[in-house]
């Protein structure tokens, strides 16, 4: 959990943001436990520690991050440590810009270079980079916006084509085949170093034609989003979260709503799963809004599902059920990936099974998780990530049946595909089941899964 550093004077600033914010000091701790447990981080905060706070206590590590992240929930804007009287934590200044959505898109090339650079050859410097859920409403709001103003009729945006363009695209199916076969934490560093090293500049030349430059905006913007997933996929959900904002920005420029679509998809699965399902249905209805005029079924079940996922995690099982009926829907209108934008071929009826095992899980839904998640294993014998995270879901809804025997077996076997692929993802569904195994830690069988698994997922709260 970590120390504190007093001051010795009385937080007033703290006081009034938690006055403003209208929350008791309970459930302000209880939240600023659950952001960390979503990010790793284990914490015992109680309504003690907040007394503590406001009497001039700095909690030390990323406390001040997950209490401006819980605070600004509440005030439905962005918040720092510094707004309350905590001291600045070390940042550079990119972090802060790469959470902006800029009109300008040489700022924004700017901002992806400096980002990338100082990601990959100085990460030191960036220091901690927080997830900051009420940072995503302007990216929307302006996503949305560019959408309405758009006049092009309807339709898939163009992503073929040959030189330059189709080079980068060959780099982006290299980079695709390596993420799904070791997960993105073994190939995040070389993706980042090519788009801001390699394509970025090329950008920022200004030498292309017209439609060269649409395409390499284009695969830009798909770079940027891989980026963000590999860093998901290495616990670094703050980059993730900047490198995505970019990475819608630059979709916009080149046109494709298609990939747009996938970027706020990525964005909500983000959100919902660090703690934040509001922010994920928002952003999961921005993309259907996209999706709708995209002509892209595949993608548009996507966006359904995420849509589903956060409300689930909402506990609202009405709207789950609507929007994985939609997803169903969009998906039997589909004539097949070869009639779908490239950017969502991988898209089918078993990745629909996957999320829907979630859903149903989150909700409760044990029969129906377990059947689903059982199509899903059986379906992603080589997808090792996929794997790992449908045994984990797997897991889960036997345990919820009270057959503890066959949920630890599967979790173990989840975890035994752990260990060449890099994926918090497949981590996070993990440490989901461990969590719901704490009221039986004293059977023998699940104090050895326990110790079998500490080494990957760390020691349980």
């Amino acid at each position: 959990m970590g120390g504190v550093r007093e001051s010795g004077e009385h937080n007033t600033a703290l006081e009034a943001v938690i006055l403003e914010a209208g929350c008791s000091h309970a459930a302000l701790a209880r939240r600023v436990n659950e952001l960390g447990r979503c990010q790793g981080v284990v914490s015992r905060y109680d309504k003690a520690s907040v007394t503590r706070w406001l009497q001039g206590m700095t909690p030390r590590n990323r406390a001040p991050e997950f209490i401006a992240a819980a605070l600004g929930e509440w005030l439905g804007r962005p918040v720092t440590p510094v707004d309350f009287g905590f001291p600045a934590q070390p940042q550079r200044p990119v972090a802060a810009r790469a959470l902006i959505y800029r009109e300008d898109v040489g700022e924004t090339l700017h901002t992806l270079a400096e980002l990338g650079s100082t990601d990959v050859s100085r990460r030191t410097l960036l220091g901690t980079v927080p997830f900051v859920a009420t940072a995503l409403m302007e990216p929307q709001r302006q996503w949305l916006l560019w959408l309405v103003e758009e006049e092009q009729t309807p339709r898939l945006a163009a992503v073929a084509g040959g030189g330059l363009a189709a080079r980068v695209r060959a780099m982006i199916d290299m980079f695709d085949e390596m993420d799904n076969k070791y997960g993105g934490g073994g190939v995040r560093a070389s993706i980042i170093h090519y788009l801001s090293t390699q394509l970025t500049p090329m950008l920022q030349q200004r030498s292309q034609s017209p439609h060269q430059r649409r395409l390499l905006f284009t695969s830009a913007a798909k770079l940027a989003a891989m980026a963000g997933w590999c860093s998901y996929d290495s616990a670094d959900y703050g980059l993730a979260q900047r490198y995505m904002i970019q990475g819608l920005r630059l979709c916009a420029e080149g046109g494709d709503r298609v990939l747009g679509g996938q970027i706020l998809a990525g964005l909500s699965h983000l959100a919902t799963s660090l703690g934040s399902p509001s922010e994920g249905v928002s952003l999961a209805r921005a993309g259907v809004a996209t999706a709708k005029t995209a002509g892209s079924p595949l993608g548009l079940m996507r966006l359904h599902a995420m849509a589903a996922r956060g409300h689930a995690a909402l506990g609202d099982s009405r709207r789950a059920t609507a929007s994985l009926r939609l997803a169903s829907a969009a998906l039997d209108t589909s004539n097949g990936p070869d009639e779908e934008s490239p950017w969502v071929r991988f898209l089918d009826h078993h990745y629909l099974e996957a999320e829907a095992a979630q859903v149903h899980r989150d909700l409760g839904e044990a029969t129906q998780a377990e059947r689903l998640a059982t199509a899903s294993v059986k379906a992603n014998g080589d997808r090792r990530r996929r794997q790992a995270i449908s045994r984990s879901v797997l897991a889960t809804a036997l345990l919820q049946q009270d057959r503890l025997d066959e949920a630890v077996g599967t979790a173990s076997q989840a975890l035994d595909l752990l260990g060449d692929v890099h994926s918090e993802r497949s981590v996070q569904a993990l440490r989901d089941f461990r969590t719901r195994l704490a009221p039986l830690r004293m059977e023998p069988m699940v104090r050895d899964f326990e110790r079998k698994a500490r080494p990957l997922l760390g020691t349980a709260a």
